[in-house]
């Protein structure tokens, strides 16, 4: 009997069939692998109360420079109070719809894509990883820039013109680095399934596709959640990106309310740190959930 290693097909680069029914170790960064989940462990790893006491600190300060000026620190919460309907109910919405819309697409994509990463064929498998790798390692910022620059406003077709707006192409700009990440994070969770689920499978003459949606991808789910909630909170915290693009967003829209306000100086610790505060309520809670659905769902070998 030869030692040599006998490899998956599909699993490993260069493999080639063998009859030996061998049950062989894996190594894979599988997903909800702790390099999966950083942004959240970062996210939970201190109180709560550590913001509360960073935003007190940093009210402090103005409250010296405002006791110098007729616009005390009570007239610049009342003007926030005044502006909430309209900074929280057309800004941080739009931020929540900009996060949903991007998730969804880069989802479907990055599932096409990471799938692409495992394929038989060569060329599809090296064309996967070569975009994945590309649109994982830019920056973001660049990326928005780049399809706001390149799509059209309008479109038109025969008489008809179709207006593209700036939010639309925000969620294409990051559905990019999302696709992605989401394609790493299944290429991860299909390999870390055992390997000796696909040689059970092919003994019971299963297709390759039939292997995938059948068989590995059903226990890949619930592994591929965490990091997928993981990569949500990292994509709504980077939603104010967009307003670099003119998206009337949270942070666009607490700028023009600040500007209709005569932009007093001491307008910018509330709004802002208001900003900051309702970004963290929002994530936090996914972060700690995160966490909880990691060790629920975590290989345990």
């Amino acid at each position: 009997m030869s030692n040599r290693k006998i490899r998956i097909i599909g699993i490993e680069k260069n493999s080639k069939q063998s009859d030996l029914p061998v049950m062989l170790p894996y190594k894979a960064f599988f997903s909800g692998d702790p390099e999966d989940l950083l942004f959240s462990r970062w996210l939970v790893s201190s109180s709560p109360f550590v913001l509360f006491g960073l935003l007190f600190f940093f009210c402090i300060f103005p409250m010296v420079v405002m006791a110098q000026s007729n616009f005390t620190l009570l007239k610049a919460f009342n003007t926030l109070f005044k502006w909430l309907p309209f900074v929280v109910g057309t800004g941080f919405i739009m931020n929540l719809l900009i996060s949903f819309f991007t998730m969804l697409i880069g989802t479907f994509a990055g599932i096409l894509l990471g799938l692409g990463q495992i394929s038989l064929f060569s060329k599809i498998r090296k064309i996967s990883w070569f975009f994945t790798q590309l649109f994982r390692n830019s920056p973001w910022l660049v990326l928005l820039f780049i399809v706001m620059l390149t799509f059209p406003f309008e479109i038109e077709i025969g008489e008809n013109v179709i207006s593209i707006p700036d939010w639309i192409k925000a969620v294409f700009g990051l559905s990019l680095p999302i696709m992605a990440n989401i394609s790493e994070v299944v290429r991860g969770a299909v390999q870390s399934v055992p390997t000796g689920q696909w040689e059970a499978s092919e003994s019971l003459a299963f297709s390759r596709v039939q292997t995938i949606w059948k068989i590995i991808l059903p226990q890949c789910f619930k592994r591929m959640i965490p990091p997928w909630m993981n990569w949500y909170a990292i994509l709504t915290m980077a939603t104010p990106l967009v307003s670099l693009l003119g998206v009337e967003e949270i942070v666009t829209l607490s700028r023009q309310a600040m500007e209709a306000e005569d932009n007093h100086p001491e307008l910018l610790i509330p709004f802002f740190g208001f900003a900051l505060l309702i970004f963290f309520v929002y994530c936090y809670p996914i972060a700690r959930w995160t966490l909880k659905l990691e060790e629920k769902y975590s290989v345990k070998l």
